[in-house]
């Protein structure tokens, strides 16, 4: 099962990425982008758009995933909204009667929390790392309306939930046939950033610490520098076969690589030698990214991360 599963990874990295962010609901009739694919034995994932979250979408432009244990389901991320969440529960019934005992929020994000609102009606319990919690305790109602903006009639129900526990580095659970272990594996794309990984499958559920078919944004609070580092002693040192990313479909650590790690130390290069000539803010913002314009979101996104760097670099 484990080498055909790998070849069908290499076959998809052959073809053109289908979650394109021009397609507006791969799945109809549901308010989720696409249907959950069973990555490996067990472990399935709803692939979000790579698109910005829209009407269209229901803001499902991040990947909720999920394991049947065997001795119950493990839900990790709430999704963009209450919709979200109650649309992925209806997929989780139709592959198995086992309960939800757990959802793991990946970050303090909308897309991770909003809809916690839908499982604490339902008595889950939800885990998330302490600073992603504070993060949606601050901001969690500003996140919300930015979403009630887009989402208007698909926000009913939505309300702020934070999750039910914190932890700081690691949370573990032995659940059914799984060792799933829940990691903070140090700064990277914005605070309280986990990745889930399952030692025994080898596949990590990387959330926001890698990327590969859109590019990356960099917040204000996103350190490059940090994100380098823990990237290079604790993500690589996973060793994962398998990686689910937070946005793009499941592929292995030599794409997620390619597209997370390589891209931060080529923008912060190219930021690097602009500030050795001496260039300005106006002029790091069309520093040279043409390598990634094939990333959905690029046009969004390129300008943005330049002007960050710089604004990071600049100091360092």
């Amino acid at each position: 099962m484990m080498r055909s599963l790998t070849g069908l990874l290499a076959l998809a990295l052959a073809l053109p990425a289908v979650a394109d962010e021009n397609i507006a609901d791969q799945y109809p009739g549901t308010a989720l982008y696409s249907k959950p694919i069973e990555v490996i034995p067990h472990v399935w994932s709803a692939i979000g758009a790579t698109a910005p979250p829209t009407y269209e979408n229901a803001g499902h432009n991040n990947n909720l995933s999920f394991i049947v244990t065997g001795d119950g389901v493990v839900v990790i991320n709430g999704g963009a909204a209450y919709i979200l969440a109650q649309a992925l529960h209806d997929e989780i019934r139709k592959i198995t009667d086992q309960p939800v005992k757990l959802v793991i929020n990946e970050n303090g994000q909308g897309h991770a929390m909003l809809g916690n609102s839908y499982w604490v009606e339902h008595n889950v319990p939800i885990v998330a790392h302490v600073e992603a919690a504070e993060e949606f305790e601050e901001y969690g109602a500003q996140i919300l309306e930015r979403m009630k903006t887009y989402n208007r009639d698909k926000a009913e129900g939505t309300f702020v939930a934070g999750p039910t526990e914190t932890f700081n580095l690691d949370y573990m659970i032995d659940m059914g046939a799984f060792r799933i272990e829940a990691r903070y594996l140090g700064p990277a794309h914005s605070p309280g950033d986990i990745s889930v990984w399952l030692p025994e499958q080898s596949l990590v559920i990387a959330g926001d610490m890698a990327f590969h078919e859109r590019l990356l944004p960099i917040f204000e609070d996103t350190m490059t520098a940090d994100w380098l580092a823990t990237w290079d002693t604790e993500f690589e040192a996973l060793g994962a076969t398998y990686v689910i990313p937070g946005h793009g479909h499941p592929t292995n650590m030599a794409q997620v690589r390619r597209y997370t790690r390589d891209y931060l130390v080529y923008l912060r290069g190219k930021i690097g030698e602009h500030l050795e000539k001496g260039g300005d803010l106006a002029d790091a913002y069309y520093v040279d990214q043409s390598p990634y314009a094939h990333l959905h979101t690029f046009n969004e996104l390129a300008t943005i991360n330049a002007g960050r760097v710089y604004e990071q670099m600049e100091f360092e």
